[in-house]
């Protein structure tokens, strides 16, 4: 089963609001059958050597007119060029901002051509740096939530912490400021259908390498990994990326089921109040038992500690403790973002 235990009201209540309808059946034809010719006539009908005539007529002109253009005036699509290629750093041109909650912005640069793309592939990371006056380098990693293979464009989502430096550099900068990044980082090397079931716990802006991997898997259709999903924030209104989820949630509903829980959750929220606890990652995460399934954790330090505990270095995943060794996971099952 995809799942072993009972589900939230808010899970039963995202699954069950989506139900397709059932598809119709018609037996209306597109044109009634043509009747059989006649013994001995060997050549066409005037009306269908007309369709015919005009069919063959028809399909020239396509190939010589697309999409309002002479075919021959239509440039093939340019293979994609690498902005990120692993050796130097690369200057990058902010292009725009967007507010998208109350501490949290996105930032759009401008990658040297439209036919440039991030180089990133799922999943990896990028370096961003930036020197303060008089001050030492400072270099943060982030995930971006763009497409990877977005031309033209890459877009980081960026929650303000007040002693954070790169943050607060960023949520400072203007459109036309420029940055420095340097990547691909290499995280873990995803492939189609690589785990029959992967579970991801995530606490904030953790949601980002987690959202890189949803978006690659349900990209390929040869893809049918199922996923689970436990994202922890303060507040309702930090759920990054909710509506994007909640889309996928009611696409595959056999496939992606998310699981919230809020420290600080109002009223009329229906999902989980608290710290992601062992008694939920117990009801929703695929056991340890099953075949071939992978846990995904990526988070504040505090919620590492909990749940797996922190890497060592980002070569090195460090022991694994807390609460998915309780559950009896193991190490080669738990990867730490």
């Amino acid at each position: 089963m995809f799942a072993r235990s009972a589900f939230t009201t808010a899970t039963r209540s995202t699954f069950c609001s989506f139900v397709p309808s059932a598809s119709r059946q018609s037996t209306r034809r597109f044109a009634s059958e043509a009747g059989k010719p006649q013994k001995g006539t060997q050549f066409l009908q005037p009306r269908n050597f007309v369709y015919v005539a005009g069919g063959a007529v028809a399909a020239a002109f396509g190939l010589y007119w697309i999409k309002g253009q002479p075919s021959y005036l239509i440039e093939p699509v340019k293979p994609a060029i690498p902005t990120l290629t692993g050796e130097d750093w690369v200057d990058l041109k902010l292009i725009k901002v967007e507010p998208y909650n109350h501490n949290t912005k996105k930032f759009i640069f401008e990658l040297p051509s439209e036919d440039h793309t991030s180089g990133l592939k799922t999943a990896t990371a990028i370096l961003t740096k930036f020197t303060p006056e008089g001050g030492k380098p400072v270099i943060r990693p982030y995930t971006p939530i763009s497409d990877d293979d977005a031309r033209g464009y890459m877009t980081l989502l960026v929650k303000h912490y007040e002693k954070g430096p790169m943050s607060t550099h960023l949520h400072e900068m203007a459109p036309e400021q420029r940055l420095l990044f340097k990547g691909p980082i290499p995280k873990y090397p995803w492939e189609a259908n690589k785990h029959n079931h992967i579970a991801l716990i995530a606490g904030g802006t953790g949601i980002t390498p987690m959202w890189q991997l949803i978006r690659a898997i349900f990209k390929n259709k040869e893809d049918k990994t199922k996923i689970t999903l436990v994202f922890g924030n303060i507040s309702e209104e930090d759920i990054l990326l909710r509506q994007e989820l909640a889309k996928l949630e009611n696409e595959y509903p056999q496939r992606f089921r998310a699981f919230y829980t809020l420290d600080k959750p109002p009223k009329e929220f229906v999902g989980n109040k608290g710290f992601i606890t062992k008694e939920l990652l117990k009801q929703v995460l695929p056991e340890p038992k099953e075949d071939n399934i992978k846990v995904f954790v990526c988070g504040p330090p505090g919620l590492m500690n909990v749940i797996s505990g922190n890497k060592k270095s980002p070569k090195d995943q460090g022991e694994l403790v807390g609460i998915l060794k309780e559950l009896g996971y193991t190490p080669e099952q738990v990867y730490k973002f």
